[in-house]
């Protein structure tokens, strides 16, 4: 992996970056909902945010006294509306907060106003969702990105080339001067029947000609192929991607979905991740998640807030 010498390659050097770079100004969109009044509160505490809490303010105070979160209303600012969305969106167009992370509102209702075409916060061509996970190979720790398994269900290949340039500035701001990035399928075989290994093939000749920014970017690669050096070497595939890939590249949201569920549920990884393609990072937390994911999600957040 090609990195600058402040890469990040752990989730415990993450949040340490993170506690340098805040406190950042994290609103919460329709924050009367324990995940996200718990997460804020928790953030709070760790130095990440000062706290925006958005919505229906007599609920929200209700809320937090409920679940005992004292310090977080004793320092948040809470904004009285009946449309949170809206009033979020505006916030963070005029810069008044750093990150958005969904509470109550359904994250159809938040993107509809932040892709409004007049008053959303759309910066890109594409919105997609950038996952991390942990990995450990030869006893080091280090950091994945798989994308996208949240926003774009079923990618053709402009979406996927700008999903990967997404996923380039990811990791680029982590400190991977040249991401390694493997363009997933189910084959290293490039074949009409595969409809994923020719647009894999594509993606490759796009990145060969630095049409998706400056990274190595390779495919087809199945799964083993992209992380495992010695399945790599087995197959007799010799791209310097193979086996080392910083960056995973689904050809759908449901490859995408499960392998950042596998990561977590089967592989016992941590987790973090956010939408890209807008002026400012937007969290969107699951009530299955672990608090450290949660605050994982933070942390990413802020470090690319601003």
């Amino acid at each position: 992996m090609l990195q600058t010498a402040t890469a990040i390659e752990t989730f415990e050097a993450l949040r340490e970056r993170a506690r340098e770079a805040g406190p950042k100004r994290l609103a919460v969109v329709d924050a009367n909902e324990d995940v996200a009044l718990t997460t804020t509160s928790e953030a709070l505490e760790q130095g990440l945010v000062h706290a925006v809490l958005i919505g229906d303010g007599v609920a929200i105070r209700a809320r937090a006294e409920t679940l005992g979160l004292r310090a977080l209303l004793a320092s948040a600012e809470i904004v009285d509306t009946l449309d949170a969305p809206g009033c979020a969106v505006r916030m963070a167009r005029d810069g008044v907060v750093d990150i958005l992370l969904k509470g109550h509102v359904r994250t159809d209702v938040l993107l509809r106003a932040v892709l409004d075409r007049e008053s959303g916060l759309r910066t890109g061509p594409l919105l997609s969702d950038a996952y991390l996970f942990e990995v450990v190979r030869d006893g080091r720790r280090r950091l994945i990105l798989s994308t996208d398994g949240g926003i774009n269900v079923a990618p053709n290949l402009e979406q996927k080339a700008q999903i990967t340039r997404n996923g380039i500035a990811v990791l680029q701001r982590l400190g991977i001067a040249r991401p390694k990035v493997a363009i997933l399928s189910a084959t290293e075989v490039v074949s009409p029947s595969v409809p994923s290994t020719v647009d894999a093939q594509a993606l490759t000749r796009m990145g060969e000609a630095g049409e998706l920014g400056d990274a190595e970017v390779f495919g087809p690669l199945a799964l083993d192929n992209a992380l495992l050096e010695s399945a790599a070497r087995e197959k007799g595939i010799t791209s310097p991607v193979a086996g080392h890939a910083d960056c995973l590249i689904v050809p759908n949201i449901e490859a995408g979905n499960i392998l950042g569920k596998a990561s977590k549920y089967l592989g016992g990884s941590s987790c973090a991740h956010f939408i890209v393609g807008v002026k400012l990072p937007i969290l969107i937390t699951s009530r299955v998640e672990s608090s450290e994911d949660k605050l994982n999600s933070v942390a990413l957040g802020v470090l690319f807030a601003g």
